[in-house]
């Protein structure tokens, strides 16, 4: 009795523990004349709730992209991490660079609009709470996203390369969030705060972050150059999260 007692309670433990997404599926929606492809995630419960499109970094949609989606929908949102090198995935610097370079600004673009497209229509998405978040490649284009997608309601970047032309930054409805590293060299701490300075000036919503000694890619663990910051990296997502309850919740 005392064994299936302590058993019990080890299970129900279990249970209190596990992550509060109700179902995590592989999803396809139109892009364009092309199909796109992603990894949703939805929280338990009917909704509706708010969303947030989760974009890669270059290594392409792996197992810790994943996790950020699932870390999201945990929190209360729909996740949808964007696939956009269509099922190409690596841990090779090589690889990811080439993938990277072969991937076009205009299919990147439509997969993520598309994307916007196909959680506003869900019926358990909020189509006005809708969010972005990505790092390094994903970064730049969660901010990308930002200059084409008026109603997006908030986004957050992660080391992503910001616009500078002053036609791009006037498009930009999103309140937007930053967390960059300040070893980073690309983009650097200089055109960070650029950035930044261009967003106040044209009266954009911004908060900037340049974490001191963090280089690029601080915030995932598995960074192959031993760049990753657990401090700054909880800091990070700290800073996310309450972005996010912010401006979507």
């Amino acid at each position: 009795m005392i064994v299936n007692r302590r058993l019990a309670v080890l299970a129900l433990a279990v249970a209190l523990a596990a992550p509060a997404f109700a179902k995590e599926e592989k999803l396809e929606w139109k892009s364009g004349e092309e199909k796109a492809m992603g990894f949703l995630v939805t929280p338990e419960g009917k909704g509706p709730f708010a969303a947030v499109i989760v974009i890669q970094e270059w290594w392409g949609l792996n197992d810790w992209v994943k996790d950020q989606a699932r870390a999201l929908a945990k929190e209360g949102y729909v996740a949808l991490a964007v696939d956009l090198y269509r099922g190409k995935v690596t841990a090779n610097p090589d690889e990811a660079h080439q993938y990277m370079s072969g991937l076009s600004q205009d299919q990147a673009v439509r997969d993520l609009k598309s994307a916007f497209a196909t959680l506003a229509a869900r019926p358990d998405v909020k189509k006005d709470r809708i969010g972005s978040v990505g790092w390094c490649l994903g970064g730049r284009y969660s901010l990308e996203l930002a200059t084409q997608e008026p109603t997006l309601a908030a986004a957050v970047a992660y080391y992503g390369a910001p616009p500078s032309e002053p036609e791009k930054i006037a498009k930009i409805k999103a309140p937007v969030l930053g967390n960059f590293g300040g070893e980073d060299k690309g983009p650097s701490p200089e055109t960070v705060k650029g950035f930044e300075a261009a967003m106040k000036k044209a009266g954009k919503t911004i908060d900037v972050k340049i974490f001191e000694g963090a280089p690029h890619a601080f915030a995932n663990v598995n960074n192959p150059w031993k760049g990753y910051r657990e401090a700054a990296a909880k800091e990070a997502w700290q800073r996310t999260l309450g972005w996010f309850a912010k401006y979507l919740k």
